[in-house]
């Protein structure tokens, strides 16, 4: 069940395994919640804070927050504030970077987010190598390829500890498919595969067995694809998706810190170096994972496809390949 599990994997309260945490872009508007949330997760024993500057006001605020976890918080004002949020940490999450304003679509976003992912990422293959990464800053399509890049070049590459988080499409899928049949959206499960910008986003309703017409389907895909312009126009301006995507980041860090437990059928879907579909040229996709001790166990096959989806993922394919290729040359680039 889609909240029952968020609330499972993300906020745990039974004993567990503990990890120590970071948090790059803590003082941001997903990083704040974000941060937050992981301060009530029973698995972080041990929460870093980073951000350009303001992380130590962040840290404060929750170290006031009664769990059981020490907080701390660093900046780019200290030489040494990225290596001291880095070193021996187990989980890194990035909401690092500029928010999505309207008529910006999240390749726009590449430009003004490309050079900071970039360094966070020689900081962390420097200084966390062996560390999980889960990468939200967007576009997602293009980071994650730009982190991969950058981990190559330092010999650190660890392609089933590297994650694209999706989560929030599956949350928006779930959400918005229950509106419209009128039931509890945690017990709608829509399986979101391909990428994470717009039509790369590709919502396998053919899967859930519900029935609607053409028009209702069609209307349905659209709101997943680009469910986070509603976010940005309703907020005029002053923002986008960040309280709902801090609930996937932190569903998602959850999930990751259970497979890393040993927990057994820990599902999620994430965009990761897959094999799906590089003998097309498509290195990096999303798709179901299941999660373990080493990051991704299993990589899922897409199951049964309509002829509408499997025209969708051509499209998708195709976008992905740009989307990939340009992360790596920014990389080759800089």
């Amino acid at each position: 069940m889609l909240l029952l599990r968020t609330v499972k994997r993300g906020f745990s309260t039974r004993p567990a395994s503990l990890y120590k945490v970071t948090v790059l872009g803590a003082g941001g508007g997903i990083g704040q919640p974000l941060s937050m949330l992981l301060k009530l997760n029973t698995r972080v024993t041990d929460l870093r804070l980073f951000d350009l500057r303001g992380a130590q006001g962040v840290a404060a605020d929750l170290s006031h927050v009664p769990t059981a976890s020490v907080v701390r918080g660093y900046t780019s004002e200290d030489p040494e504030g990225l290596k001291s949020a880095l070193t021996g940490t187990e989980v890194v999450v990035i909401p690092a970077g500029v928010p999505r304003k309207p008529g910006m679509s999240r390749d726009d976003l590449f430009v003004k987010n490309a050079g900071a992912v970039q360094g966070l990422a020689t900081a962390i293959a420097e200084h966390a190598p062996n560390a999980a990464v889960l990468v939200i800053s967007n576009p997602v399509n293009s980071t994650v390829p730009i982190v991969a890049e950058v981990f190559k070049k330092h010999g650190t590459y660890n392609p089933r500890k590297l994650f694209g988080v999706t989560t929030l499409d599956v949350i928006r899928a779930s959400r918005f498919l229950s509106e419209l049949r009128g039931t509890n959206p945690r017990d709608e499960h829509v399986s979101i595969v391909g990428g994470h910008s717009g039509i790369t986003i590709i919502p396998l309703l053919s899967q859930t067995g519900y029935q609607m017409s053409d028009e209702q389907r069609k209307a349905l895909i659209h709101r997943i694809q680009f469910g986070g312009d509603e976010v940005v126009q309703a907020k005029q301006g002053a923002g986008s998706a960040t309280l709902s995507m801090a609930i996937a980041g932190a569903r998602f860090a959850g999930s990751v810190m259970d497979g890393l437990s040993g927990e057994a059928d820990v599902v999620e879907a994430a965009f990761v170096d897959s094999p799906l579909f590089k003998d097309e040229g498509v290195e990096f996709f999303s798709s179901l994972l299941t999660l373990g001790k080493d990051g991704v166990e299993k990589v899922h096959e897409l199951g049964p496809v309509s002829a509408e989806e499997e025209e969708m993922l051509r499209e998708c394919k195709e976008t992905l390949r740009k989307n990939i290729a340009k992360g790596v040359e920014f990389v080759k680039q800089h």
